[in-house]
C-alpha cells in the first residue's frame, strides 16, 4: 500500500486510542464489507443493521484486538456471525424482497451499457441466491473480502479442501447459469 500501515497495524494503533487509525480502516473496507451482508440477506435493511452490528463490535473489541488473524479475515468473521446470529433470531433466511446491492453506487456509463450492465447484476443476484449457503458464502468471501481459501477455512471452521470445493462447485453453476441464455425464474 506504498508505505501506509497495514490494516493489522491500524487496528493496533486503534486500540491504542488512535481514532484516525479506525477511519482509514473503515474507508478501505466499508463498501465491500456492505455489499457482502447485503448479497449474503438480499435485503438493504438487514444489511445495513448487519453492517452496522459489525463495525460496533470492532469498536467494542478494539482494545482486546490481537492479531492472530488477518484484519480483514477478522473483520469478515464478526460480520459472518453477525449474519448467522440474524438467521438465528429470525429462525428463516431472508427479511423480504431482494435489494439491488449496487443502487448506491455512482450513475455508470451510458443508458445502453448501464442497462446491459443492470441485467447481468440482476441475473448475478438472482443466481446467487440459488446457490446453497454455504457455496454462497465461500464464492462471497473470496469475491467480496478477497480473503484466501486458507483464510476462508479457518473463518468458517471447515477444511482447506472443502473451502476450494465449495468455491469450485459455486463457480461452475455461476458459469453454466450465465451461459444459459434463459433468464432465472423470479
Amino acid at each position: 500500500m506504498d508505505g501506509q500501515p497495514d490494516d493489522t497495524a491500524l487496528m493496533l494503533r486503534y486500540g491504542a486510542g488512535d481514532a484516525g487509525a479506525f477511519e482509514v480502516l473503515y474507508r478501505r473496507h466499508n463498501d465491500a464489507l456492505y455489499r457482502y451482508l447485503l448479497r449474503l440477506c438480499n435485503n438493504r435493511d438487514t444489511a445495513a443493521d448487519l453492517f452496522q452490528e459489525a463495525w460496533s463490535k470492532v469498536i467494542k473489541a478494539r482494545s482486546r484486538y490481537r492479531p492472530t488473524a488477518r484484519f480483514n479475515t477478522w473483520l469478515y468473521r464478526i460480520a459472518r456471525n453477525c449474519f448467522i446470529d440474524h438467521l438465528r433470531r429470525n429462525k428463516r433466511y431472508g427479511d423480504g424482497p431482494p435489494d439491488d446491492p449496487d443502487s448506491r453506487a455512482a450513475p455508470g456509463p451510458g443508458p445502453d451499457i448501464g442497462a446491459e450492465q443492470a441485467r447481468a447484476r440482476e441475473k448475478l443476484l438472482a443466481i446467487l441466491e440459488t446457490l446453497p449457503m454455504e457455496q454462497r458464502d465461500a464464492f462471497l468471501l473470496r469475491e467480496e473480502a478477497g480473503l484466501s481459501v486458507d483464510d476462508i477455512a479457518t473463518m468458517t471452521g471447515v477444511g482447506h479442501e472443502t473451502v476450494k470445493s465449495r468455491l469450485r462447485y459455486a463457480t461452475r453453476k455461476l458459469r453454466a447459469a450465465f451461459d444459459d441464455k434463459t433468464e432465472p425464474a423470479a
